[in-house]
């Protein structure tokens, strides 16, 4: 078997099978669900972009966040569509990595952007002396780049403990490719592959107790002031809510994949494994856009000075 590594430069996708009968309305509905994210993220990528009153570190950090969500959901709908109008469900072995990639690295800048998110409202409740000199354009640039990039090398240091393996085995029984399916197709165990890994876990699972943290001492200097309360529940009620929903997301999918038991049907195993590429790119920016004053505000003089254009047009 060890010889027969070079032999794998496909891998099967079998979690489209059993799909045959509703294919065509799985194709809308998928199609229709892409075009959402794509709609709901770049009028809030816009919007921000276009409206200096935005440059904000808050905005900032939102703009980034929907770019990440176009950038992940990018790694898997244009595959899955097209996995859809086909008979077979494969793909090569760079592009199962690549894919592999860009999810992994995806779910984990969520959490980086999150992360920023939270800081930058502990540091404006909390600390609002020292506000402007902690957030400045500089140190927002910077915290922006390192969003993107430790997330990218982490990722790409578990990719290649993933290329290094040896595999017996082509089939990955899910309907997209990711770096523990293809571990798991390994001729042996490889303690690189576990070790990597675990680290990412834990360094992201930093994240989210830095998170909870920031929170948890956000409620309580609320608790004293009306002005923070205020302060408080318009951006970060969103926030508090695209957390859960990022979280949630994610905790189906990984819990599954190892603990998950093989009595669950195919149907329900697809749905844990699409929720956090379904979900919080559609939530996330209709949750801001909505909650959020100046956004919303914008995006409907935006609107409102289009129709006044048409209608003088007419």
């Amino acid at each position: 078997m060890m010889d027969n590594v070079s032999v794998v430069t496909m891998f099967t996708l079998t979690g489209l099978s059993g799909t045959t009968n509703y294919r065509v309305i799985l194709l809308f509905v998928t199609l229709l669900c892409y075009c959402v994210i794509w709609l709901v993220n770049l009028t809030i990528i816009v919007t921000i972009i276009v409206d200096k009153n935005l440059h904000e570190p808050m905005y900032i950090f939102l703009c980034n966040l929907c770019i990440n969500g176009l950038y992940g959901t990018a790694g898997f709908y244009p595959k899955f569509l097209k996995d859809l109008l086909s008979t077979t469900h494969v793909i090569s072995y760079a592009g199962c990595l690549l894919q592999g990639f860009v999810l992994h690295s995806s779910a984990c800048a969520d959490f980086s952007f999150l992360l920023l998110m939270a800081y930058d409202r502990y540091v404006a409740i909390c600390r609002p002396l020292v506000y402007h000199s902690v957030m400045t354009k500089q140190k927002v640039c910077v915290f922006v780049l390192f969003a993107w990039l430790i997330p990218i090398n982490l990722v790409f240091i578990g990719s290649i403990t993933t290329v290094i393996l040896r595999l017996c085995g082509s089939h990955i029984p899910k309907i997209y490719c990711i770096n523990f399916l293809v571990g798991k197709l390994a001729c042996s165990a490889s303690i690189a592959h576990v070790v990597v890994p675990a680290f990412n876990y834990t360094f992201y699972f930093g994240h989210f107790i830095f998170i909870i943290w920031s929170y948890a001492n956000l409620i309580r200097t609320c608790l004293t002031s009306t002005e923070n309360r205020i302060k408080f529940m318009q951006p970060c009620v969103p926030h508090v809510f695209s957390l859960i929903v990022v979280v949630v997301s994610l905790l189906f999918d990984l819990l599954y994949m190892r603990f998950g038991s093989k009595q669950l049907s195919q149907s329900a195993k697809n749905f844990m494994a699409i929720e956090f590429l379904v979900i919080p790119p559609i939530v996330n920016p209709l949750m801001y856009g909505f909650k959020l004053t100046q956004i919303r505000n914008r995006i409907q003089h935006l609107i409102c000075g289009k129709r006044s254009v048409f209608s003088l047009k007419s």
